[in-house]
């Protein structure tokens, strides 16, 4: 069985299969198969739920009681690539922006950039 497992903060937190893995599980468990399914649209926030820009990561930063650094380690870049993303020097990644929308529960930085 091909299997991933994906670890927060050294604990495991997800399992990733191959979908003939996962079908073969159904089929032990005695569940139906299932069909692939595509990925759902997700509707267009309305103007009042729209996520805050980049430009106010460093008050959600500070709201949740992060220092730079940890913020920083915890998504996998150096403190002075953070400095300069809250500054607008530098715009992050996708990558990045997925992981700083992941640790400061902002939905909206998900998108791509």
């Amino acid at each position: 069985m091909d299997l991933q497992i994906i670890k927060r903060n050294g604990e495991p937190e997800y399992a990733v299969l191959s979908w003939e893995s996962y079908q073969a599980l159904l089929k032990a468990a005695g569940l139906k198969e299932r069909t692939a399914t595509p990925d759902p649209v997700l509707p267009t926030p309305a103007p009042e739920q729209v996520p805050p820009g980049l430009d106010q990561l460093r008050s959600l930063r500070e709201n949740k009681g992060l220092a730079l650094e940890v913020l920083a380690r915890t998504v996998g870049i150096s403190p002075s690539y953070l400095g300069m993303i809250e500054t607008g020097e530098r715009l992050p990644d996708l990558a990045i922006r997925r992981s700083l929308a992941w640790e400061l529960g902002i939905l909206g930085w998900r998108e791509a950039s």
